[in-house]
């Protein structure tokens, strides 16, 4: 409980100096304010971000039913939580804005393969 929501705190960076506190929730200054939600890991191409796909149901009045819409999401995965592959369940939350796409952090690999 040491970022403010319920998850558990992986273990510190194994060479501190080389570590990007920066844009670490568990041992650096990034606040983690807003929304949490949870999705799939879809790609993992990039350096230190991920996209994560949720599906959701909307309602549309005029059928008088629900039609399936996803969105994607690009997450920055903080250092100590490296190893992240393509399938993993994970939960995001909402940060400050880290780059021109990026405004949420990985805080846990709900997979178990952590």
């Amino acid at each position: 409980m040491a970022i403010g929501i319920d998850v558990p705190t992986p273990p510190e960076p194994d060479n501190p100096e080389d570590y990007d506190y920066e844009k670490c929730p568990f041992y650096g200054q990034l606040s983690v304010r807003g929304q949490t939600r949870e999705g799939t890991v879809v790609s993992t191409d990039m350096e230190k971000t991920v996209i994560v796909e949720r599906e959701y149901d909307v309602f549309v009045p005029k059928y008088d039913r629900y039609m399936k819409r996803r969105s994607r999401i690009p997450a920055h995965v903080p250092g100590v939580l490296d190893s992240l592959e393509v399938g993993d369940e994970v939960t995001i939350a909402e940060t400050q804005p880290l780059s021109k796409t990026k405004s949420h952090v990985v805080v846990e690999n709900l997979s178990g393969d952590q």
